[in-house]
């Protein structure tokens, strides 16, 4: 099941909520300190790349962005230095075909149903390389909740499930943090292939 479409139809509220809050930003930049210099990342549900995206460019990294809403990449695109980005499903994009450094999937591993979860963190292992970096968002519970934008089911598998999946798929736990926002964050560093 794809991420909610209704994205595309919410770009413009999402933009600016999201453009004025600085919500993550510090713990971004806490999780960059693991990343080599110029590193590639991939940005999951990219958004309009503000604030997350344009503070990891700034710092030299490059970003490439995925998102199901033709509008936030657009504004990726604008925003981000030197980012490439493309309109597609999180689930089988073209960016899948080569490796990166670091991924990250801010605000959206939750909006995918249960098995879609499984199977994008597992996706990821073959997408990071070894010894690279993946950062999401999850609450620690497992939980279930309206997303506050579009109204689209949204569920946590939990702390357990998540550091199970990812050992599964390769992953090990480096870090964990909590933003200003209350966002529970998971750092994983690639191990295994």
């Amino acid at each position: 099941m794809p991420i909610p479409s209704s994205y595309e139809e919410y770009a413009h509220e999402f933009m600016r909520w999201r453009e004025q809050s600085e919500i993550g930003v510090s713990v971004v930049l806490q999780w960059s300190r693991l990343l080599k210099p110029q590193s590639s990342v991939l940005d999951l549900g990219c958004g309009s790349g503000k604030p997350i995206a344009t503070v990891l460019a700034q710092r030299g990294y490059t970003m490439y962005g995925i998102d199901t809403s033709s509008r936030l990449v657009e504004a990726y695109l604008r925003q981000v230095a030197n980012a490439s980005a493309v309109c597609e499903s999180i689930e089988s994009s073209r960016f899948y075909d080569r490796q990166f450094d670091a991924a990250i999937a801010i605000g959206l591993i939750f909006l995918l149903p249960e098995a879609t979860q499984i199977q994008f963190i597992r996706r990821l292992a073959s997408v990071v390389t070894i010894g690279g970096h993946l950062l999401f968002t999850a609450p620690t519970q497992v939980h279930t909740w309206k997303d506050v934008l579009t109204g689209a089911d949204s569920l946590s598998l939990g702390r357990e499930s998540y550091l199970r999946i990812g050992a599964d798929a390769g992953f090990e736990l480096e870090n964990e943090w909590v933003d200003q926002g209350e966002n529970h964050y998971f750092g994983f560093r690639r191990v295994t292939r």
